[in-house]
């Protein structure tokens, strides 16, 4: 504890943004480039060094949050990066895409404005890089076990490299042409820059990792193949089985899956395309669900000019302090308003002048979507819910609608491939992949981790399932495991 008066003399302040204007214009990331730096020190300084930190209870990675607060607040980057790798993997992807539930569970935010913990984990990442403090860590023996890992989410990525540095030779499958699942196409590049993941599989590879793209196991190439070649199989897939809106009209043309009309702008910032197919320069949006999936499609939208963006949440319009009675501290508050970058833009931007803050319509529900002669849709008709979801009479409204995206959330993997039904694996009645205490599926040596099991989750517990996971394949493989285990498969975040 670097200034034991730093949470009382110093004010928080936060990672400044680009002015609106120009970042809108733009895929580059929001904040103002090495704005961080000059201010992270004494922001660091506002760690109490509390003596029940809750931060780790908050975090699932366990990350040692006021060790590394002591170490950047005296300057001893290198200290600190060994400490925060200690813990997480990829720290530049959580310092930048999570929510931070462990800010949620700061002491300091008791009463103040909690420490910018998630600023202060990118900055430590983003010298560690740029001072040579992460270099490839290969392993010194072999084990002569080999491990064939599903997907290359963070949940994948993480079990890859945890079990390759443990000795065990490594191949990860992607059914996309690159590497990253949803963090290479479904997060935009104005959340996280892609040479960030570029310099992690760098990393890796170096390290020994082998990738296989461009290979959808089930379908070109067959689960029992797979079982035969490899010692162990890691599922990490992904919970991408996308929810859909039963509603009249759902069948006309303009009207798609969120998930289906992120990747193409990816794909033109990789290069890929020229524009998007399904651009929404022009367009009247309105996109219907109220996450994070959501607010990176609004971002898009406004990036590719669109004429309005609307954004649907069918919760009521939050207080912008935490209710202690319903979720107190230390729980992570679900229910308080927040201002995302993408947000942001749109309230200043004025994309949506009927929105009851920024683009967003509260307590809002879809009831059908209307047509013109040629079957495309032209706008949609809602109505405002009360706290159970009942319709309020008298509060049905039009928004005219080009083009509607639905960002409704995903409810387990996708079984198109056929990898499930090949392996014979038992599923649990939401949809996802059923396990053991062990991470185990049902199938001998074969394991499961992430969101394709947990079922949609943050990025920091899908990381967390990766290291965790890796430490149950090591221990099923070798008889015991020196790789840790930050969580179990049936933990869950802090509840009231």
């Amino acid at each position: 504890m670097a200034d034991p008066k730093g949470f009382m003399t110093t004010p928080r302040q936060d990672w400044p943004r680009r002015p609106v204007e120009e970042r809108a214009r733009d895929w580059d990331e929001v904040y103002v480039p090495g704005a961080l730096l000059p201010i992270i020190s004494k922001q660091a300084d506002r760690c109490m060094d509390c003596g029940v930190p809750f931060c780790h209870e908050a975090c699932p990675l366990g990350n040692l949050i006021p060790e590394w607060n002591d170490l950047v607040s005296r300057e001893d980057w290198r200290a600190a990066a060994d400490r925060l790798h200690a813990t997480n993997n990829f720290p530049e992807f959580t310092g930048r895409l999570c929510p931070a539930p462990c800010e949620a569970g700061c002491v300091l935010a008791i009463n103040q404005p909690a420490v910018t913990i998630k600023n202060v984990e990118c900055a430590i990442a983003d010298r560690a890089w740029e001072e040579g403090f992460a270099p490839p860590r290969p392993p010194e023996r072999l084990s002569g076990k080999t491990v064939a890992v599903i997907g290359s989410g963070p949940t994948g990525l993480a079990a890859a490299q945890q079990l390759t540095r443990a000795g065990h030779t490594v191949a990860v499958y992607e059914r996309d042409d690159r590497l990253g699942g949803l963090m290479r196409y479904g997060i935009p590049a104005f959340k996280m820059e892609k040479r960030h993941l570029e310099r992690r599989l760098e990393q890796m590879r170096a390290e020994g990792t082998k990738f296989r793209t461009s290979t959808a196991v089930g379908r070109d190439i067959g689960a029992d193949e797979l079982r035969s070649r490899y010692d162990a199989l890691v599922l990490a897939t992904g919970a991408t089985a996308w929810r859909e809106l039963q509603v009249p009209g759902r069948e006309l043309a303009g009207i798609h899956q969120a998930m289906a009309y992120l990747p193409p702008a990816n794909r033109v910032c990789e290069g890929d395309l020229e524009t998007s197919p399904l651009s929404a320069a022009g367009k009247h949006v309105v996109i219907v669900g109220g996450g994070d999936t959501g607010a990176d499609c609004l971002g898009t939208a406004v990036r590719e000019g669109a004429a309005s963006v609307t954004q649907l949440d069918i919760y009521a319009l939050p207080d912008t302090e935490r209710d202690e009675d319903t979720e107190p501290w230390p729980t992570y508050p679900m229910r308080v308003y927040r201002l995302s970058a993408a947000h942001e833009e749109a309230r200043d931007l004025r994309t949506a002048p009927v929105a009851d803050a920024d683009a967003r319509l509260f307590a809002a529900s879809t009831l059908r979507f209307d047509g013109d002669a040629q079957g495309h849709v032209r706008s949609l008709h809602l109505v405002e819910v009360d706290a159970r979801r009942r319709p309020v009479d008298g509060t049905g409204r039009t928004l005219p609608a080009d083009l509607v995206l639905l960002a409704l959330g995903f409810s387990g993997p996708d079984r198109g491939d056929g990898l499930v039904d090949q392996l014979g694996l038992e599923m649990e009645p939401r949809g996802t992949i059923a396990r053991d205490s062990a991470f185990a599926t049902n199938v001998p040596g074969v394991f499961a981790a992430g969101d394709a099991a947990r079922g949609q989750s943050l990025i920091v517990w899908a990381i967390a399932e990766g290291r965790a996971v890796a430490a149950a394949v090591d221990r099923h493989l070798t008889g015991s495991s020196r790789l840790p285990a930050p969580i179990g498969p049936y933990d869950r975040p802090m509840m009231a």
